[in-house]
């Protein structure tokens, strides 16, 4: 009596993918894709983390400027954020652009109860110069937000709309970021990128210093430089690093992105965020 053939042996059991770490942007919709959430999504899934969004405004942009914005209701902001943080958890948040006090406020209790680390980009205006933050939400950023900050990542501009304080050279960081530690972050980060020379940010916690200097590129097209930075600062701190190693790596993102930055449109084009797989 002959054997039947033998059926195929039973397959192994595929190998779970590992997860990576997960990093949560609140921010503003840019349509152009340059800036806001599309930029930190973009910069999250080059930098190797798993990145998610709460939206918290849909703006009409492109590279020439903001033609509209559009904010959130505050319950949409919130019920996103809880959806995200209690089911799927969170290692790292990076906050953008929360145009009014009341967005800004909801955001900062919600961070409160978020023991992770958090960079806060407190957006003012657009590359193009266009307002995206009420003046009436001024102290609310002040007295709500950067006191949750890990780090938070003001540009010169918005150095003063927060502090009055005006840099016009690299010696006046030092006074720039201690006017904003005074608010509460325990890092900070002012962005020298619109002083002339070499492009010079400045790290310290108050007591720790790190100067950050890149060569100046010939390229105008930097829309997103912001948001791409505070993303990928947060990328990093999800994946373990501290703050200084945090910045150093994403300074380094940066500046290879801005160095790929091409034409889109008629006028300011975006930073390359695959410039790394290109």
């Amino acid at each position: 009596m002959s054997t039947p053939p033998r059926g195929p042996g039973p397959e192994a059991a595929p190998v779970p993918a590992p997860v990576p770490p997960r990093v949560l942007t609140v921010a503003g919709s840019d349509s152009g894709g340059g800036a806001g959430i599309q930029a930190d999504l973009k910069t999250m899934l080059a930098l190797g983390v798993h990145g998610m969004s709460v939206l918290t405004a849909v703006t009409a942009q492109n590279s020439l400027g903001v033609q509209g914005a559009w904010e959130l209701p505050v319950e949409a902001v919130r019920a996103q954020y809880r959806s995200v943080v209690d089911d799927i958890g969170v290692q790292a948040v990076k906050t953008g652009m929360l145009s009014s006090a009341e967005l800004v406020e909801a955001v900062a209790e919600l961070l409160g109860t978020t023991d992770v680390p958090t960079v806060v980009d407190p957006v003012g205006v657009s590359k193009h110069g266009d307002s995206l933050l009420a003046s009436s939400a001024l102290d609310s950023v002040r007295t709500r937000l950067l006191p949750v900050a890990t780090v938070a990542t003001p540009n010169l501009d918005e150095v003063t709309q927060l502090t009055g304080v005006r840099v016009e050279s690299a010696d006046g960081m030092r006074r720039a970021a201690a006017s904003v530690l005074s608010y509460g972050p325990v890092w900070a980060l002012i962005k020298g990128g619109h002083l002339s020379g070499e492009a010079v940010d400045f790290l310290t916690d108050g007591s720790d210093e790190l100067w950050l200097r890149a060569p100046r590129l010939d390229n105008r097209h930097t829309h997103g430089t912001g948001c791409t930075l505070a993303s990928a600062i947060a990328s990093e701190l999800a994946k373990g690093q501290p703050v200084p190693d945090a910045v150093v790596a994403a300074k380094e993102y940066v500046t290879g992105a801005i160095a790929a930055g091409f034409p889109l449109g008629d006028g300011i084009g975006p930073v390359h965020h695959g410039w790394r797989f290109a």
